[in-house]
């Protein structure tokens, strides 16, 4: 595939391709809006459409990346997409069609989260989310059995995983559990190195990991643990947030409980579990679930600047490091730091869903429907969006029986 005229793209070389922002816009516009089940959905939806049907990209350079994206923290599926858009229409398409993918979600989440915190404390409301919250308890436990079977391949790993549950009980900060899992997985795996030069240069995802953790515990901190909360410390909470969370939104619960829920009480684990619900019935990426916490907080405001603030680091970042990716994909040190980060997030994980599950399976009709739906999640694999639906229509039989 040759190179455009003008020379070849810093991620490699560019395919000949008449490419407009039109065409970017209406694309990435179609798959924000019918991109519903998650990271795995969005991805073969983009595979679909902008490999197969449209040519964008080889199959190889897609895997390459979402291997990349991989790497970064924020939302993976989006950052491919922002890849992809980049790829096809440079600097221009790469913030057109991370917008327009982004959009459709955050409209249609405001218009619920509008309805949420108008109709909310009705009858109808509370037992919408009665019938909801175990349902979204089985989404995250779902999520952690699926994640562990793939991330726990190793006794260290399944060793670290452990202690990084059992820290998170005692209290323990999640960016220390991050940073300590990445630590202590690439040691054991290459101690033989430690002495080396590492390998990748500045593409070491340990290297990157370290500066990460370290700005965000001097920017994203908040002092304040009044329940209400200022647009900027909104601002710097997601910032942070976008800036250290690897891999799905089900992972970013576990940051938002221990940061708004625990830490700075900016929300009940009830509207916790309502806006997580929001962010999961509609399509495109689920970070979008800060648009909601975003207008429980602070109204239009606030969910505008929660949702600026938790994807900017990722149009950063893909910015800045898509051309070093394919040199830290391919370095040892950085394969065991992301070993430990990803069961450390597992780890978090569970924790969060034991503690949401205490104050989410309060009778018998709301253990039985958590565990339906976790059972048709782990048979099935029901699309989670018909489960939420059909977990509200629970909840409003049992408010009206």
């Amino acid at each position: 595939m040759s190179a455009p005229a003008g020379g070849a793209d810093s991620c490699g070389s560019a395919p000949e391709l008449r490419a407009t922002l039109g065409e970017v816009a209406r694309s990435y516009l179609r798959l924000g809006t019918t991109a519903f089940g998650g990271p795995a959905s969005h991805l073969a939806m983009m595979r679909s459409e902008l490999v197969v049907r449209r040519g964008w990209v080889s199959e190889q350079e897609l895997l390459d990346f979402i291997g990349g994206a991989s790497l970064l923290p924020g939302p993976t599926s989006t950052e491919v997409a922002l890849m992809l858009a980049r790829r096809r229409k440079g600097w221009a398409g790469l913030v057109v069609g991370g917008t327009c993918f982004i959009l459709p979600s955050m409209l249609l989440v405001l218009a619920l989260s509008w309805a949420y915190v108008r109709y909310g404390a009705t009858d109808a409301g509370s037992g919408v989310l009665f019938g909801i919250k175990p349902v979204v308890v089985a989404i995250i436990a779902s999520a952690v059995v699926g994640l562990a079977r793939t991330a726990v391949k190793r006794r260290i790993l399944a060793v670290v995983a452990g202690a990084g549950l059992a820290a998170y009980f005692l209290g323990v900060s999640p960016l220390l559990i991050f940073f300590a899992a990445a630590l202590i997985v690439t040691l054991v795996d290459n101690g033989r190195r430690w002495t080396r030069a590492v390998p990748g240069g500045r593409g070491s995802a340990l290297v990157v990991l370290v500066t990460k953790l370290h700005l965000a515990r001097h920017v994203g901190s908040t002092s304040s643990r009044l329940a209400r909360a200022s647009l900027t410390a909104v601002f710097l909470e997601f910032l942070k947030l976008g800036s250290i969370v690897f891999g799905s939104g089900y992972v970013l619960v576990s940051y938002l409980h221990s940061d708004l829920v625990a830490g700075n009480h900016w929300l009940t684990q009830s509207q916790l579990l309502a806006t997580v619900a929001i962010g999961q019935v509609t399509p495109g990426p689920v970070f979008t679930t800060a648009t909601s916490i975003g207008y429980v907080l602070g109204g239009l405001p606030g969910a505008l600047v929660a949702t600026l603030a938790i994807f900017l680091p990722s149009f950063v970042l893909v910015a800045a490091l898509m051309p070093l990716l394919g040199r830290a994909r391919r370095s040892p040190w950085s394969a065991s730091a992301l070993d430990g980060v990803n069961v450390a997030a597992i780890a978090l994980m569970a924790g969060v869903t034991v503690q949401l599950g205490r104050t989410s399976l309060v009778d018998w009709l709301a253990v039985l429907t958590g565990l339906f739906s976790l059972g048709l999640l782990l048979r099935w694999r029901v699309n989670a969006t018909w489960l939420v639906l059909g977990g509200a229509a629970v909840g409003l039989l049992h408010a009206f029986a």
